[in-house]
């Protein structure tokens, strides 16, 4: 069977999972898997990634990652290789720790988030020696219902939005949802075509593109004639709130403007230029 295809485009979310080769242990102790979290910063530093969700196991782990600017793959290389450089120079071995290239899957952010970040931290119970994913040091879960200082990196707050604008009301009704997904299937038994997971609109709208067309519809559309963000944004600070917004979709679905360009002009982290154009 060929590889599919990795689509790629801006504001794109993935479950994303590397396993280790012939099902080695990659995470021997804790100083790997805290090695391993440092990388997972520095990679979110500098591609901008937004960690929803994450678990670190014995042999493999798995992420919920929005990748404001379409780089997957790039940041991927750099996860995968900087944390291979550790453990072969700590343990003194050679050659690749993990087995072949990162598997991910392109889920539709509206309706599939939630349940793959639940299933994501219940991972540990569903093991051959459960721990209990509440009591699980290794992943997002505890950080995101309020029981410990989240990581850095991680990007809590869109998956907290779900359940009210309360923090505390917020991560006692996250902690309820996790609490009543044990024992169900895993949403990523839904995906089609090893690669995609979402509503029949979603998946009529990626399909094409595992076949070799260029992605057109989800990503920004291109402009013959590319009007300057100066011009877009002219007298800005005059506008409302909704009317700025309406200008920042504007700069990246019609003219092609990149998150970080976006930011960089209006004085904004690129974080909510993502929110904006998202909540569209």
């Amino acid at each position: 069977m060929s590889r599919p295809v990795r689509i790629e485009f801006p504001g794109a979310v993935y479950h994303v999972t590397s396993k280790g080769r012939d099902e080695q242990v990659v995470f021997k102790d804790k100083e790997d898997r805290g090695v391993f979290l440092n990388v997972v910063e520095n990679v979110v530093d500098r591609f901008g990634w937004l960690i929803h969700s994450y678990v670190l196991m014995d042999s493999h782990y798995h992420m919920v990652v929005e990748c404001p600017e379409a780089n997957l793959s790039k940041g991927m290389r750099q996860l995968n290789g900087v944390y291979t450089q550790h453990v072969n120079r700590r343990h003194d071995q050679e050659g690749p720790i993990f087995q072949g290239r990162f598997k991910s899957v392109l889920l539709e952010k509206k309706n599939y988030l939630l349940p793959v970040c639940r299933h994501v931290v219940i991972n540990p119970q569903r093991t051959d020696d459960p721990t209990s994913y509440k009591d699980y040091k290794w992943s997002s879960y505890r950080a995101t219902a309020g029981q410990v200082k989240p990581p850095g990196f991680l990007h809590s707050e869109t998956i907290l939005s779900h359940f009210g604008k309360r923090e505390k009301e917020a991560q006692r009704k996250y902690r309820d949802y996790v609490k009543q997904g044990l024992g169900e299937e895993s949403p990523l038994e839904s995906r089609k075509n090893q690669v995609l997971l979402g509503s029949t609109r979603f998946l009529n709208e990626m399909q094409p593109i595992l076949q070799g067309e260029r992605l057109s519809k989800r990503g920004p559309k291109s402009a013959q004639r590319r009007r300057s963000l100066n011009a877009l944004f002219k007298r800005v600070d005059d506008k409302t709130r909704m009317e700025r917004n309406e200008l920042i979709r504007r700069a990246h679905l019609d003219y092609g403007y990149t998150l970080m360009e976006i930011g960089e002009h209006l004085g904004l982290h690129y974080t909510t230029v993502s929110k904006v154009i998202n909540a569209a």
